[in-house]
This record gives C-alpha cells, structure tokens and sequence, in this order.
C-alpha cells in the first residue's frame, strides 16, 4: 500500500519529533525493531574509496552490502543529522585545498537505496578532523580537529548544506608525554543532553573543556570552570553521558581507563568518581583505548582495547554511577578503533581497523556480556559504524 506524500512527512517529523524530546531528556531512544542501513566510515588509500554501505536486519543481526556509498577522502567519522536525512563526514586530512586544515562533508542520504549524495564541503578549520556531531535543534555541527587542538561549530541550512563557521577555538597548552602532548589535539566533542553546554576532549592537554553553547547563534564560551582535569598522561580520547546526563564517562587513549565524572547539568560542572583500566590485570603488551559507550539501559558500558584487541565490558552501580568489570571480549581482529551500538540495543558492531573486519556481538541485556553471532563483513580501514533507519 502506497502512503501519501504528505503523510509520510507527517510522520517522519513525528518520529523526529520523539526522538529529539528523548535526547533532550538525556534518555536513548526507544527500542525499535525492523531494518537498518549501516554507513561505514574508512581511511582511503588501503584498498577503500570513501563511505560504504550494508542493510542491517535488527531481527535477525544479518547484514547485506549495498556497496560504495560514496566516495570521500578519509571519511574517519561519521555523524548522522535527527532528521536522519543528512550525514557528515569528518575527512581526516592536514592539506584541504592547499590550507593546513581538513575537511567537513555534507550528503543527502537515500534510506531506500543507502546511497549518498555529495551537497557540499568545508575547512574543517583544523587539521585532522578525528569527530563531529549534530547539536540537539539540528542548526549546528560540532566538530573537533586533532592535530591543530581546535573546536568549531558550522551553522547547517535547512537543506543538509554547510555554513560559515560560526564558533571557532584554538586549545592552548601541554601535559606531560614529551611525545604526544606537547600541545593541543581535540579528540572529541559532545553537546551535553539538554544542549546548554558542549563538552570537548583534549588528549594532549588531560582535560575534558566545558563551552557555554548558544545553539541560536551557534556560539561557544569558556564556562567556569573551564575544564576537568584527567590524571597526567592519561590522554581523554571520547566519552558518552549516563544516568539521563548526570554522569560523564571518559576513556583515556594513553592509559587505558575509564574515568566516571558527576555531571552538574545547571552548571556544566564535573566531579571524578572513579578512574579505572579497561584492561585485564595480566595484560603485559602495549594498548590504547579508543571508543565508549553506555547502553540504552543505562546499566552498562563499553570501551575498546586496541593492542589487547578487545570490548571491556562494565556493569553501572544505579545509585553511585561507579563502574565494575564485567569482562572483556576479543573483536576477533585487530585494532578496534570504533564500535557502535544498534538502535534497538540488541547488538554491538566493532570495526577492526588494520585486519579489515567489522564483527557482530549479540548483547545479553541482563548481563551487559557478549556474545560473537558468527556475522561479520569485510571492509577496508573502518574506522567509524553509524545507523539509519530505513523508510
């Protein structure tokens, strides 16, 4: 049976509609079942073009290639826009047009098809665009430059197109490691769920910074205070919000731990709780982290090893927000760079950047372990899983 265009709309931006309150409330969306389109993001140059696509059954945990989505230049993150029909791409690269700066792409997703469409591109406004993401009204894309220690905001029209960068920061200072921070790399950067702060972690500086965020004008400002400190050399890579956004989880590359932060949503001020290693006590080889994420539950997070090759899996104390080890889970390949969560909560795709695997976990939702399904694809170099639903 054929819906009306205009019902389909209508429909579309209720469901846009819902999912935005539920962000707003610091709650994941609910569980839904059906059919899913996967966009991997990869480093070009080993075998890959750009941006690859596979259709992912929520039922059965089986996927399906749908091929090249499209092509792009070390696509390293992917970020998708609340009204699903948009996606951008952070390419990682120092020489954007002759300029010491990366790139920001901009592409209409078809959610038949999984193809992308080119719509526009931009000087990240540093080098080595490593994250990016979509605030909360969708007017705005949040981006963090690895090697130059810079933050930007770029103002998006209505059309999925790139604007002029409306804020822009250059990180200043050093920590400890003479040979990874010497200054500045912006790894990561977040809105906090109710879309008044934006958080940023900076592994050369052991800080995760704290904006005053001003989503109508797409402005950013130091709030007070300024930033956490991680401990000396730790290395703050990502982190994920807990407990509806009163907790702040942070993995730290350099020393292999999670540390648990409080989160003061009226101030934009944080407490440590806990720091803790993502590896097991034996563990005598070189690892950096790399990804986090807590469950749609709230009651459990994950992290990747790289060198150790593995999911750290934690159970999350409900009233302290502390975390304890549950177990820690080969990805069945090498350097699992990203890892990402399906929309219903069911499942974990790790992407294995340097053996070329992207291997499926089955999550059991009382326990938090899991458990390889025996699915897994070949990409080259992937370095980033998202999820968008099909029509």
């Amino acid at each position: 049976m054929k819906t009306k265009p205009h019902v389909s709309a209508l429909f579309a931006a209720l469901v846009s509609s819902f999912f935005l309150a539920q962000y707003a409330r610091g709650a994941e969306p609910a569980p839904t079942q059906g059919e899913y389109i996967v966009y991997i993001g990869t480093y070009t140059g080993k075998g890959s073009k750009g941006i690859y696509a596979y259709r992912f059954n929520s039922t059965t945990g089986r996927v399906s290639s749908l091929g090249l989505a499209a092509e792009s230049v070390n696509p390293s993150w992917l970020t998708v826009h609340p009204n699903q029909q948009f996606l951008y791409a952070a390419n990682e690269t120092g020489d954007y047009k002759g300029g010491k700066s990366g790139a920001i792409s901009a592409f209409a997703i078809d959610r038949k098809s999984g193809k992308l469409t080119f719509l526009s591109q931009v000087s990240s406004r540093g080098a080595d665009p490593c994250h990016a993401t979509v605030d909360l009204t969708g007017k705005n894309l949040l981006v963090a430059n690895y090697s130059s220690g810079t933050v930007a905001v770029f103002r998006l029209h209505d059309d999925g197109h790139l604007g002029e960068a409306s804020a822009f920061v250059q990180h200043t200072g050093s920590s400890v490691n003479p040979d990874r921070q010497k200054g500045p790399h912006a790894h990561s950067i977040e809105p906090s769920p109710d879309n008044r702060f934006v958080l940023a972690a900076d592994l050369g500086l052991d800080q995760l910074l704290v904006y005053r965020f001003d989503p109508a004008k797409g402005s950013l400002t130091p709030n007070h205070p300024a930033f956490a400190r991680l401990r000396p050399g730790a290395g703050p890579r990502h982190f994920a919000f807990g407990a509806g956004g009163k907790l702040v989880y942070v993995i730290n590359e350099m020393q292999s731990t999670v540390t648990a932060f409080a989160y003061d949503a009226a101030g934009g001020r944080l407490r440590e709780l806990q720091t803790v290693s993502t590896l097991p006590k034996d563990f005598a080889g070189e690892n950096t982290t790399a990804e986090i994420r807590v469950d749609s539950s709230g009651r459990f997070l994950y992290g990747s090893n790289r060198g150790h090759d593995s999911i750290a899996v934690f159970s999350i104390d409900a009233e302290e927000g502390t975390l304890t080890p549950v177990e820690r889970v080969s990805t069945q390949g090498k350097e699992p760079r990203n890892f990402e969560i399906d929309p219903t909560g069911k499942y974990l795709l790790a992407a294995n950047q340097n053996s070329g695997s992207v291997v499926i976990f089955r999550i059991d939702a009382k326990t938090g372990r899991l458990t390889p399904t025996g699915e897994e694809f070949k990409v080259p170099s992937p370095v980033c899983v998202t999820f968008v639903g099909t029509e």
